[in-house]
């Protein structure tokens, strides 16, 4: 299952060639949406003809707060500043364990000094894609690893683990932090509790509503995890602002009429299921940091159905986009789309991956300004940026050409010229980027 056309009719329309380290690079060609092929544009990466692509934000670098460059950039986001720059949050997957004093930034303005992990925010300039000015945004933090934009001008980051006490933590932690975009400087965290307490990867806010929509992805695969909904108490709505420190209720999704929904095997690209939510009675359960499904297990208690590995998921017109990394009958990985309705919604598989060669292991999602996805791999060897369209054509963006580390954070400025993402480190003296792509959008599906 390749979309909502057939893999034979995708790949009667292809372009294919050898990709590196052997691996076939299966796209449509110019004019069917695709770019052409991926040739190298610099040291890092290989991009289509007549993209360029400028690194910025590396690991280890000194940035204009005094601070290091914290490894392992994860979950990004893009917003327009005043000034005309652009603002990117970016989020640090830090995972080492407690250290006393280990948190990035200001200590006294960290939530956990012996948490490793965060936020640091990047003021660029639209025009030479340089870095204007850079900082620590959230600190003290851990394995922050995804997240999403808000319409009323924040990130929220979110912590992909549960650990507290148990592991020689001064506080607990699983929750979402919200950072400002247009704050110039680092600012006390205040953890939002009654989002949940598990292994948060993702999160899209609907508009119109307020209401936003988590990704859970607990940890080794595959393992099933479970898509929620919070409703604020005090939502964002038609332009005003909300305040989700007020709290709301959590809830979990289940298949109409299908009660513990396995979404994992079996399905139908195309097929839409009527879905219902159930409540989550304790977000914040008291047994979250030993017991990582706490939270889950309230909702497949009461018919919620299951995923394998949520990671990435964005808003784009009137639905959420979610990859299931593990998902599908080779377990390659699964595009979804989520479609709000007074009575409950629609969930609609639109892409399965059917081997390795096609998609390996979909995680962090963006919507390009066009509506087409774009979608970051985190596979077992060559990784790619993918765009997908709606009716199914796929197509490559760029190929990591320096450590065969995973893409993440895929994020376009607000003005859609240039295309936002990083790489992460590999531990083995290879640094973590942040890279700006530009180039002839217009000629594909972006």
């Amino acid at each position: 299952m390749i979309g909502l056309s057939s893999l034979q009719t995708l790949l009667a329309g292809c372009s294919g060639g050898a990709g590196a380290d052997g691996r076939d690079s299966i796209m449509v060609g110019t004019g069917d949406g695709g770019y052409g092929p991926l040739r190298a544009a610099g040291p890092d990466l290989m991009l289509p003809e007549g993209f360029q692509y400028r690194m910025i934000g590396v690991e280890g670098t000194a940035m204009s707060d005094g601070n290091l460059t914290p490894r392992d950039h994860d979950g990004t986001a893009a917003f327009a500043l005043p000034n005309g720059n652009i603002r990117l949050v970016r989020n640090h997957e830090v995972t080492t364990q407690a250290t006393e004093n280990g948190a990035i930034g200001d200590l006294s303005l960290a939530y956990d000094t012996s948490a490793p992990g965060g936020t640091t925010s990047l003021e660029i300039d639209p025009v030479s894609r340089e870095v204007v000015k850079d900082f620590v945004s959230l600190g003290g933090t851990h394995t922050n690893c995804a997240g999403g934009p808000t319409p009323w001008g924040s990130w929220l980051s979110c912590e992909e683990i549960t650990v507290g006490s148990n592991r020689g933590y001064l506080k607990d932690h699983g929750y979402v932090f919200e950072v400002p975009a247009m704050a110039e400087e680092q600012l006390p965290p205040v953890p939002l509790p009654a989002m949940g307490r598990f292994y948060h990867e993702a999160v899209a806010v609907d508009p119109a509503t307020g209401i936003l929509y988590e990704t859970e992805d607990p940890g080794s695969r595959p393992i099933t995890c479970g898509f929620y909904r919070f409703i604020p108490d005090q939502p964002y709505m038609n332009g005003a602002g909300g305040d989700l420190t007020e709290g709301g209720k959590l809830q979990m999704l289940r298949v109409a009429g299908q009660p513990n929904y396995n979404t994992a095997l079996g399905q139908t690209v195309g097929q839409d299921l009527a879905v219902e939510w159930v409540d989550i009675l304790d977000p914040d359960p008291s047994n979250a940091q030993t017991e990582i499904r706490a939270v889950a297990e309230q909702g497949w208690s009461e018919g919620a159905a299951s995923f394998n590995r949520l990671e990435g998921c964005w808003w784009g017109g009137d639905s959420v986009y979610l990859t299931a990394t593990n998902g599908g009958d080779a377990g390659q990985g699964q595009v979804w789309r989520y479609t709000p309705t007074p009575d409950g919604g629609q969930l609609t598989l639109i892409f399965e991956s059917p081997n390795p060669d096609v998609m390996n292991y979909p995680d962090n999602i963006c919507v390009s300004p066009r509506g087409t996805l774009v979608i970051c791999e985190d596979g077992d060897a060559s990784q790619f940026v993918r765009g997908l369209t709606l009716d199914g054509r796929l197509f490559d963006i760029a190929y990591n050409n320096y450590n065969h580390r995973e893409f993440t954070g895929a994020t376009f400025s607000p003005d859609g010229q240039t295309l936002f993402f990083n790489i992460q480190s590999g531990g083995d003296g290879n640094l973590g980027k942040t890279f700006a792509v530009w180039g002839p959008w217009e000629k594909g599906a972006i």
